[in-house]
């Protein structure tokens, strides 16, 4: 993806305040030399961070004809606003290994003989994964096929397929935690079955 910037020369509350009122977002890109000031236009900022490849893929910015390669690092929203109040980006050098969340695809769960089968019902505990790679081969997504999931099946980030020379990150002490859950449906009583008998009271004793 590919967006314009104008670099700006003020910095402040007051200045930002100014540039938001004007329809433009302050921001910074920083990393692979001096930090940068810049604004972007707001309604073009708008709908590009709600678009997952905004936050997930190597971004050219454009700056007085000069593109260069940057990666989205941080993203302020107004608290109840439709507003965007500062961005942050990262330069990427080509030599360098970034460290970004990827978000995960599911597919081919609702063919599955878990849930045509079994009536299982499958649960995402994860909708991304961190990983580790150079620029170059950054994925935008990472796909997760269930079509042949079965009520016994399991899946940890270790058993992701990941494209070559790229590295899922788990911190903590599981190194591999479950990305999906399998849940087998709740077994109701078989139509007509008698209900279970209830104990008879029992009897006082005599004096």
């Amino acid at each position: 993806m590919q967006f314009v910037a104008t670099e700006r020369a003020k910095q402040g509350t007051g200045a930002s305040r100014r540039l938001r009122l004007s329809g433009k977002t302050p921001g910074i890109v920083y990393g692979a030399g001096e930090t940068q000031l810049i604004e972007i236009d707001h309604n073009a900022l708008w709908h590009a961070v709600h678009k997952e490849a905004f936050h997930s893929s190597v971004l050219d910015m454009e700056i007085a004809g000069q593109v260069t390669k940057v990666v989205l690092r941080d993203v302020q929203f107004h608290p109840f606003k439709k507003l965007v109040q500062h961005i942050d980006f990262q330069r990427v050098d080509a030599t360098t290994k970034l460290h970004m969340s990827v978000p995960l695809h599911f597919e081919g769960a609702e063919e599955s003989p878990a849930v045509k089968g079994e009536n299982c019902t499958i649960t995402h505990l994860m909708t991304a994964v961190q990983v580790i790679c150079e620029p170059a081969i950054l994925p935008e997504f990472i796909k997760v096929d269930l079509s042949a999931l079965t009520s016994k099946s399991t899946l940890g980030v270790q058993g992701l397929k990941l494209p070559n020379g790229v590295k899922a990150v788990v911190r903590g002490a599981n190194k591999n935690p479950s990305v999906i859950s399998i849940k087998l449906p709740d077994v109701a009583p078989a139509e007509g079955a008698a209900p279970a008998p209830v104990a008879a009271p029992a009897k006082k004793g005599k004096k």
